[in-house]
């Protein structure tokens, strides 16, 4: 193969390097961490009224949307903010100012997701049970062979 030929085929292929996304300013964990010192809503794991991703945006400067929005998810995705909405009555704004009711969906959307949480959990758990017994079976039987295999060598 000549390097016209390799030239002609490479042409076909563009030859730009990958140009990486930019980073976050910060991490989506770091930022709810500062939430939570910033804003009582969050502080106390009210139930957060609806919008509020747009009060975020106006109470504070330079945020990045995308990581605002997966601190949301990790905040409203918690074990103790589903268990506040599963009860809860009144969202709050960023102040901890009651607003607008929780409807019953959004308290049976929390219970839900709580249980299917839990459930998942039990069968992971199970899971594992069960492996870690069938390794213990599978020693065993290991064990009993080389104890057999052992006992007619010596025999033999």
């Amino acid at each position: 193969m000549n390097t016209t030929s390799l030239a002609a085929e490479s042409a076909d292929v563009p030859v730009t390097a990958p140009t990486p996304a930019p980073a976050p300013a910060q991490s989506a964990r770091s930022l709810l961490k500062q939430l939570q010192q910033q804003f009582p809503a969050f502080r106390d794991c009210l139930p957060l009224a609806i919008g509020i991703d747009k009060q975020l945006l106006a109470r504070v400067p330079g945020l990045d949307r995308k990581t605002m929005r997966a601190a949301l998810g990790i905040h409203t995705g918690s074990l103790r903010y589903l268990r506040a909405m599963e009860k809860a009555t009144v969202r709050y704004d960023l102040d901890g100012v009651a607003g607008a009711e929780v409807t019953d969906i959004h308290r049976t959307h929390a219970k839900e997701t709580l249980q299917q949480r839990f459930k998942k959990e039990a069968e992971r758990k199970k899971a594992e049970r069960d492996a870690a017994q069938a390794d213990e079976a599978n020693r065993l039987r290991q064990e009993k062979l080389l104890q057999l295999a052992s006992k007619f060598s010596r025999n033999g």
